[in-house]
């Protein structure tokens, strides 16, 4: 079995890295369109394989789509980064070539290759390669509200001073500063409401350290975060390779779920050998719902520019 991750910066890399130590295929592919720069980062992560025990082979490539042939998943993490001051929005007239053209590329060698999209902003390169490539909707997913959620679980962890692992927290809606959606009325603490724990103040806090968890991380290292994407990344990848069942907030193609048509947004999904499989509509109230809808309203906003500047 073969996986792709296409880009070699820091998210693909630590993508690739986390898909390695988890031995999920015989051979990881990372391709980069600058010469030798996959090629070395492969290499640096092949000489860990001595002290980390795992026996799967990952492979740099420059350019070369040949090579990706076969991948039963190919994440796609390449684009230009979000710069501090720079919205998700000024990145699509960039990233929607570079990502339809990725998309293009890795379906001529791997016609049943499940695409999992990390490029920003998110969700409008989700709804391109679905557009892009005519894929069944199940075989494009978005990987945003993974990380989003794992960061609220992680804004909960620390307030609350328990375990992430404890927690079931989910982020619902785009994948943005201002459209995601933490869903702190169905977070539970081993099966406890995490509000019987907190007060509103806190409650709200909590809400808005995860919305801005991205750009809080961007002011601080001056780029883009790696670490979790990159985790989050992978864990879709495992639960897909795997045939694991396991639920993940994800951002795919809506068909009349939660009230939206025609777009791609993080809903609660299973993920399993057919990419995701079942979408799970939770009972929202009428605050969630109006926010959703504004979610949705927002990324629309953006996915109208694809059509304005002609990527579809």
């Amino acid at each position: 079995m073969k996986i792709t991750v296409v880009g070699a910066g820091a998210v693909g890399a630590t993508t690739a890295d986390n898909i390695v130590r988890k031995e999920l295929a015989e051979e990881i592919i990372l391709l980069d369109i600058k010469e030798g720069f996959a090629e070395g980062k492969a290499q640096d992560m092949s000489q860990t394989a001595a002290l980390l025990g795992f026996d799967s082979k990952i492979t740099g490539v420059t350019n070369d789509y040949s090579r990706t042939a076969g991948s039963a998943v190919a994440v796609i993490t390449s684009g230009l980064p979000r710069k501090p001051g720079m919205t998700r929005e000024e990145l699509i007239g960039t990233n929607a070539n570079i990502v339809r053209t990725v998309a293009e590329n890795l379906l001529k060698h791997s016609p049943e290759v499940i695409i999992v999209v990390v490029s920003n902003p998110m969700d409008t390169m989700t709804y391109l390669a679905l557009k892009a490539t005519g894929l069944p909707k199940n075989r494009i997913i978005g990987m945003g509200g993974a990380l989003d959620s794992s960061r609220f679980r992680y804004q909960l962890s620390q307030r609350l001073g328990a375990s992430p692992a404890d927690l079931n927290a989910i982020v619902v809606g785009g994948h943005g500063d201002t459209t995601m959606i933490p869903l702190i009325k169905h977070a539970t603490w081993n099966s406890l409401p995490v509000t019987q724990f907190l007060s509103d103040a806190e409650q709200q806090q909590i809400i808005s350290d995860t919305m801005v968890g991205g750009a809080t991380l961007t002011k601080l290292i001056g780029t883009s975060a790696w670490y979790a994407p990159g985790a989050a990344s992978a864990a879709i990848v495992e639960s897909i390779i795997r045939d694991q069942k396991k639920l993940f907030t994800a951002s795919v193609y809506l068909d009349g779920e939660y009230g939206q048509q025609d777009i791609t947004m993080g809903v609660p999904v299973i993920l399993g050998k057919n990419g995701w499989e079942r979408i799970l509509e939770l009972p929202l109230d009428e605050e969630e719902k109006a926010a959703f809808s504004k979610s949705a309203d927002a990324v629309r906003t953006m996915n109208n520019v694809l059509h304005e500047i002609g990527a579809l």
